[in-house]
This record gives C-alpha cells, sequence and structure tokens, in this order.
C-alpha cells in the first residue's frame, strides 16, 4: 500500500525565529506607497522594496537562516552554492558575517560586475570558481564538490531554512500594513519566496489573494500546478534570469500549489517596459525578476480597483549592459520595432527613394546592414524600423509592397529573428 508523501509546510513559530536570526543582518524594507501606480489603477499600491536590502534583493534573508544554523561540524567544513546572481550575493555575504568558508561556482560567462560583487561581499571568506558555460553545468559542478568534500550545499529555493528567512518578508508587510491587505504580487522563480509569504499569509491574512508572477518563456510553476505534478520544462527563455528556472522546488511546488490564487506568466518585453517606466519616472531601478510582480498590475486592472495591493520588488541586481537589450525588447512588445528584408534596386537614389517615399515622418531606421550583389538586379537588406505608433505598420508594409521594396517580415520568424535581438 503506498503511503502519500507529507507535503512540508513552514511553521509560523519557526519563521518567526528566523526573523529573530536575521534581524541584524536583513533590513526591514519601507513597505512605500506608489502614487503613479495607485492612480493608473485607481487602487493602494504599495511596493515591499526588497531591492534596498544590502544586497539588493531578498535572498539574503534565506542565505542567512539557512547557513546560520549549520552545526559546528558542518560550519567548519564550509559551503557551497551555485549561483550567477542575487543568491550568490547573500551567500557571500552571510559567509563572511558568520565567518564561514564558502565556494561559489558560477557560469565561466558570468559578467565580470556580477563576479565582481560577488567577492566584494564574500571578501577573504569567499572562494569564486568560473566553470561551465550554463548555469546548470556550474551548479552540477558545486554539488559534485559537496559530495567529495562532504560541505553543505545551499540551494537557492528547495531548503526549509531558505523558504522560512524568505517567509520573514511576509512577517514584515502584516505589520508595516495600516490597512487589511486585498492582494499580494510576488515573482516566482524556484518558488522559495513565494511558499514562505504565501503560508504566512494563508494563516495571519487568509482573505488575501496571493498571485504568483512568472515570466512567459519559463512557466515552470504554471505548467507544474496544470500538470499537478512538477514538472521540468526542456527549454526556458533566460532574459529574466533571476525567476527563470526549468524546474521549481520539490518542496516548493506542493506548498504553492495548494496556496497561490493564481499564477500568471509576464511576457519579457511587458516585463523591460515596467524596468523603464519605473527607472525614468519613479528613479527605481530594479533587474528583470524585480519588476515581474509590477508588471503584473496590467493585467489584473479590474480586480484591484479600490484595493490594497503589495508588489514584493525582489531585486536591483541590473546589469547596465543589458539596457540597449531592455529597450529592444520593450519596443517589441509594444508592436513598435519591426524589421524587414527590403529589396532595394541596385541603382542610385534607391535608398533616397525609400526614406523619402516609403517612411513616415515619425518613422525612424535604428538597424541597417546591406551588401551590394553583382550580377542581380536587387540587393537585399535587413533593416531594422522604430515607429511611432503601432497603428503605423500596416500602413508602411502597404507602401512597400506597393513600390517593390517589400521582401520579407521577420519579427515573426523567431530562427530569423533571433540574430537580430
Amino acid at each position: 500500500m503506498n503511503k502519500e508523501k507529507t507535503i512540508y509546510f513552514p511553521n509560523l513559530n519557526d519563521i518567526k525565529l528566523a526573523a529573530d536570526t536575521i534581524k541584524n543582518v536583513s533590513a526591514v524594507t519601507p513597505l512605500s506607497l506608489s502614487f503613479r501606480y495607485s492612480d493608473t489603477h485607481n487602487a493602494q499600491v504599495y511596493f515591499k522594496r526588497e531591492d534596498l536590502q544590502q544586497v539588493r534583493s531578498y535572498k539574503i534573508r534565506g542565505a542567512y537562516n539557512k547557513i546560520s544554523a549549520l552545526s559546528k561540524e558542518e560550519a567548519e567544513k564550509g559551503v557551497v552554492c551555485a549561483s550567477a546572481g542575487n543568491h550568490a550575493q547573500g551567500v557571500a555575504l552571510s559567509c563572511k558575517l558568520l565567518k564561514i568558508k564558502g565556494t561559489i561556482f558560477m557560469p565561466a560567462p558570468t559578467p565580470k560586475q556580477k563576479v565582481e560583487q560577488v567577492k566584494m561581499f564574500g571578501g577573504a571568506y569567499v572562494s569564486i570558481v568560473l566553470e561551465g558555460d550554463t548555469f546548470d553545468d556550474a551548479n552540477q559542478l558545486a554539488i559534485a564538490e559537496c559530495e567529495q568534500l562532504h560541505k553543505t550545499f545551499i540551494h537557492p529555493f528547495n531548503d526549509k531554512k531558505v523558504i522560512e528567512g524568505q517567509a520573514t518578508i511576509a512577517l514584515e508587510i502584516l505589520e508595516q500594513a495600516t490597512e487589511p491587505i486585498d492582494y499580494v504580487f510576488i515573482a516566482v522563480g524556484g518558488g522559495g519566496l513565494a511558499a514562505g509569504l504565501s503560508t504566512v499569509f494563508k494563516q495571519l491574512s487568509p482573505k488575501t489573494k496571493i498571485i504568483g508572477v512568472e515570466p512567459k518563456g519559463a512557466p515552470s510553476m504554471s505548467v507544474s500546478i496544470k500538470n499537478n505534478k512538477n514538472t521540468t520544462l526542456e527549454s526556458i527563455e533566460k532574459f529574466i534570469d533571476g525567476a527563470a528556472v526549468k524546474r521549481v522546488g520539490d518542496l516548493t511546488f506542493p506548498i504553492c500549489k495548494q496556496n497561490l490564487d493564481d499564477m500568471i506568466s509576464i511576457p519579457e518585453g511587458k516585463v523591460c517596459q515596467s524596468i523603464l517606466d519605473l527607472y525614468n519616472r519613479d528613479a527605481i531601478v530594479v533587474e528583470p525578476a524585480g519588476a515581474l510582480s509590477i508588471s503584473a498590475l496590467d493585467f489584473y486592472a479590474e480586480e484591484i480597483k479600490g484595493k490594497h495591493v503589495v508588489c514584493v520588488v525582489s531585486g536591483s541586481n541590473n546589469d547596465i549592459t543589458r539596457t540597449s537589450e531592455i529597450k529592444e525588447r520593450a519596443l517589441l512588445y509594444a508592436n513598435l520595432k519591426h524589421y524587414f528584408i527590403i529589396k532595394f534596386p541596385q541603382r542610385a537614389g534607391a535608398l533616397k527613394e525609400f526614406v523619402v517615399d516609403i517612411l513616415g515622418e515619425n518613422d525612424d531606421i535604428t538597424y541597417f546592414q546591406y551588401a551590394k550583389k553583382t550580377n542581380r538586379e536587387n540587393g537585399s537588406a535587413v533593416v531594422g524600423i522604430e515607429l511611432k505608433s503601432s497603428s503605423d505598420l500596416e500602413p508602411l508594409i502597404t507602401k512597400m509592397k506597393a513600390q517593390n521594396f517589400y521582401g520579407d517580415y521577420l519579427n515573426n520568424k523567431p530562427d530569423l529573428f533571433q540574430f537580430l535581438v
């Protein structure tokens, strides 16, 4: 007879103990009213500003709670983790504060800025190993070192102490809120934050609806809930790297399945637009995963009217070198950036004719790649055009076709398009 597997649920007393453990390390981040988003949605929209932690994300909570719980023997052997982002910084700072040696495996292509941040937070207590082409490669190497040297692996989400540490955010929100909270929006990657926070709310504020938000290109929690079992995705879009996982935690999945009131997958381009809006209009710097919760508000516009809403801003470790890609993805999502193959007659004045007769007065060429061919009437160019309004697209294509400039439209051809974006 098969015994039903017992589901782990975080204990409220253990979460309160975690809050006491991390109180001198993790900041009690502000719960700030966003005037702009409140006006836009006719609601009271608050941001829980985890981007203001010392390591610029909530990951310090779980990492410190886990590492501080190690036995003396475990602490002496040291810890290992694999991460190219926020978890690595949380582990690094925890190691330095607790004076425990840590080894952090990061993929070889990890940007230098991220490596330097981890070095800065960990100091002499942390060694960084840059090996493997992907996170999965680095993760396998980290696990192998743990097994060989009997060190403790610090998992970013599939660990009880980590989940309890992340859950402390919920205690703070409930203490800071002056009115009952109707909705909480949280980013979901592996599910550590969602599992911990939702457990607290279900016990202390059960009427609050908890909405999990994940990238459209990595819907591992949504797929698992739909399949009624933890499901590993074959491939994912890694742009929102702080929340893009192929498989959520075996501990976190059943908790989220039971506790979350809804899951939504947000297009990466929408998240990019939120990043730009927050920077340009609110002077808030967020990474892609940090903007996920806020990006979901437009999709719940009717439900949240007149409600008290909290968005957990989960991190601000944004790499400035990604800015151009963020702008590009936002324009593509807004249907304002389009790529074409244009057939230019191989004669003088053809380009001028295209610019004067085809493009609208507000259209802008942002990409142009052309190679003149011999013994041919036409030469093809790949041209990127930015529009002022999405309604300008159809008239533009019509004019191209009427004057025999149109070759092909590339936005809906992913195999070709990946070389441009």
